[in-house]
Formats: structure tokens, C-alpha cells, sequence
């Protein structure tokens, strides 16, 4: 019998899972479709183009978002089998809140490893493709940013000159072994900056040990100063988010190919903060069912649905909240950036520690 209940409890809540992975596609499908069509509006591309592009993008943002889908679905599972009176059923014949508390929080945290090994490397491959093609029709030929084995290249328009940077890589908020051509809109090489490095705050760049080349009437002319600073298009975000997109990095490539991004250029903090995002995944799922667990059945004899599930989407909010203050906190280098990533991990198992010893019945 109670195979039975544990498959019977299984398959509906993986189902629950579903529908709502799927109903949160449905509505990202909607939400960015409009963005798409508007790119490519103005280009000849097919009109499958947007919603195929679109198609594309959602699993990686999915992915993002699972541990507020777990929780939503976890929620709703409950709510169901308690108005299906099912949950009476299950205690008579002796499954506990405990037991189901664990059994759904194993299943998540199972889940959570699925996902990473299985889908991860599915969903990064289809974020390349989205990133590659969209590159390939951006008509913004006036600021570029590209990344190849050698480094970062970045084009940009400043005061009707043309500039290009380039820099092997990207250490914290630094910039490595800068070099700077500008042009004239005749695109004539007029100033070569060197430095070693460039210390990116906002928009302004503030460079180190610095040398310029000015070539005027055939002579080079060579000054070095000890800083420069200068106004750029680009901040740390944007050029992290372009210059490093890790939703094209999978899980599996963070673990047999990490030294070898390094040696391609890659931030090794970096590389270090998009594997311990993905490692906390299956620890995230699990106390994020836990939590819905145990919220939702110590709350079942005195609540009503709609007050259930307003405090569970009131909780999710704030643990994300939690959750995105504690990693800006680890990149700004307050606290280390895996005690970043990982103390929402102990606070929430803390809380469940707590709750549980609350759920658990004579």
C-alpha cells in the first residue's frame, strides 16, 4: 500500500510541477514575443522568426526561476489533495506530514540534479544559438561588444569618434592589459592608449599606468601618465552581461572544462559564482518545497486557499528578495561571494529545521 500512495503522491506532484512550468512558459512566451516582434520588425526575416526566437529564450529564464515554480506547484499539490480529501486518506493509512514532507523534498531535490545534468546543458546550448543569432541581426553597428579566445572587444561612439577597446580579460571590476585606438569619423587612427589595467566604476574608466600614442604629421608622439580616466558606454553590468553571458555555460561545462574557460579568457570569480548559482539549484528546490510543505499543512485547519497561497507568494517574494540582496552584497565584496550564494541556502534550512520539528505529529 504504501508504494502505491508514494507513486500515487509522486506522479500528481510532478504533475502539479509541470502545468506550472508550463503556464509560466505560456505566459513568457507572451510577454517576450513582443519583444522579439519589435527587433525584428524591420528586418527580412520570415514571421515564424520572433516566435521561434522566442521559443528559444524561455527554458534558460525557466531555469531561473524554478525554485518560485517548485514552491507555487508544491502549494498547489497540497491544496488539492487536501480538497480532494486525499490528505485524510493518507493519514489513515499511516503517511504522515513528516513522510510527505521528506518524500517531496527529495523528489525536488532530485529533481534539482535532473535538471542540471539533463536540461541545463539543453536550455545553455539553446541560449548560445538565441545570443549568436540575435548578434548576427543586432543593427547596432555603432556599439559592439565580442569575446573570442584573445579577449574582450568592444566598439563603441564617443563625441563623433570611433573607439575600440580591448582587454584580455576581466579580474573583479578590472579590466586587464587595456588597449584603446580611437579614430576620426574618417576612421584615421588618431591616439593609442595602453594601460594595465582599467577600473570600471559606473561609466567611468579609471586607467593605471597608462602610455598614449599620438600620431601627428608622421611622428608618434609617447607620453605615459600613472591615470587616466575616461567616460565609456559601457559599465561592469553591461559588459558582464554581454562579455559573459553564463546561460551558455552549462553545468557540465563548469566542471570538466573550468581551467580550460580560464585559459580562454574567462574571470575565474566569475566562472566560480555561475557554478555555485547552479550547484545551490537542487539544495534551493528541496527547501523551497520543504517550505510550501510545511507552510501550507501546518496552515490547513485554520486557513482558507486564497490566504495559503497570498502568504506563499508573499514568502517567495521575500526569499528572493533575500536572495538577490545577499549576491549583491558578495559583488560588491562586503562578504565573500560563495557566503553569498549559499546563506540563503542556510537560512531557509534553518527555517525548515524549525518548521519541521512544528509539522511532525505524535
Amino acid at each position: 500500500m504504501n508504494n502505491i500512495l508514494i507513486n500515487y503522491i509522486l506522479k500528481n506532484f510532478l504533475k502539479s510541477f509541470l502545468i506550472v512550468t508550463v503556464i509560466f512558459y505560456s505566459f513568457g512566451m507572451i510577454l517576450n514575443l513582443f519583444e522579439e516582434v519589435e527587433f525584428f520588425k524591420n528586418l527580412n526575416v520570415s514571421f515564424t522568426v520572433p516566435f521561434v526566437m522566442t521559443s528559444i529564450f524561455i527554458p534558460s529564464m525557466i531555469i531561473n526561476i524554478l525554485p518560485f515554480i517548485i514552491f507555487i506547484s508544491s502549494i498547489w499539490f497540497i491544496l488539492k489533495i487536501k480538497n480532494n480529501k486525499d490528505f485524510l486518506t493518507l493519514k489513515v493509512f499511516g503517511f504522515s506530514n513528516l513522510k510527505l514532507f521528506l518524500l517531496l523534498a527529495i523528489t525536488a531535490f532530485l529533481l534539482g540534479w535532473f535538471i542540471l545534468f539533463f536540461i541545463n546543458p539543453i536550455t545553455s546550448s539553446l541560449s548560445k544559438y538565441y545570443e549568436n543569432t540575435k548578434s548576427k541581426y543586432s543593427k547596432d553597428i555603432d556599439h559592439l561588444i565580442t569575446f573570442n579566445s584573445s579577449g574582450l572587444w568592444i566598439k563603441e561612439n564617443i563625441e563623433n569618434k570611433q573607439r575600440v577597446i580591448f582587454g584580455s580579460g576581466i579580474d573583479g571590476n578590472n579590466l586587464i592589459d587595456v588597449t584603446i585606438l580611437h579614430y576620426d569619423k574618417n576612421s584615421n587612427l588618431i591616439q593609442k592608449i595602453i594601460a594595465n589595467k582599467a577600473n570600471i566604476v559606473s561609466n567611468e574608466w579609471f586607467l593605471n599606468e597608462v602610455q598614449i600614442f599620438s600620431p601627428k604629421d608622421g611622428v608618434i608622439k609617447n607620453s605615459k601618465i600613472k591615470e587616466l580616466n575616461i567616460k565609456s558606454n559601457y559599465n561592469l553590468q553591461k559588459i558582464n552581461s554581454l562579455y559573459k553571458n553564463f546561460d551558455t555555460l552549462s553545468f557540465i561545462d563548469l566542471i570538466f572544462n573550468f581551467q580550460n574557460l580560464i585559459d580562454a579568457g574567462y574571470s575565474e570569480k566569475f566562472l566560480n559564482k555561475s557554478f555555485h548559482t547552479m550547484l545551490v539549484l537542487p539544495f534551493f528546490l528541496m527547501l523551497m518545497t520543504g517550505i510550501a510543505s510545511i507552510f501550507t499543512m501546518s496552515t490547513l485547519k485554520r486557513s482558507n486557499n486564497f490566504t495559503i497561497i497570498s502568504f506563499g507568494l508573499i514568502t517567495t517574494a521575500a526569499t528572493f528578495y533575500f536572495k538577490d540582496l545577499s549576491i549583491a552584497l558578495g559583488q560588491t565584496e562586503r562578504i565573500p561571494l560563495i557566503l553569498s550564494l549559499w546563506s540563503p541556502i542556510i537560512i531557509l534550512g534553518l527555517i525548515t529545521i524549525v518548521g519541521v520539528l512544528q509539522i511532525n505529529e505524535k
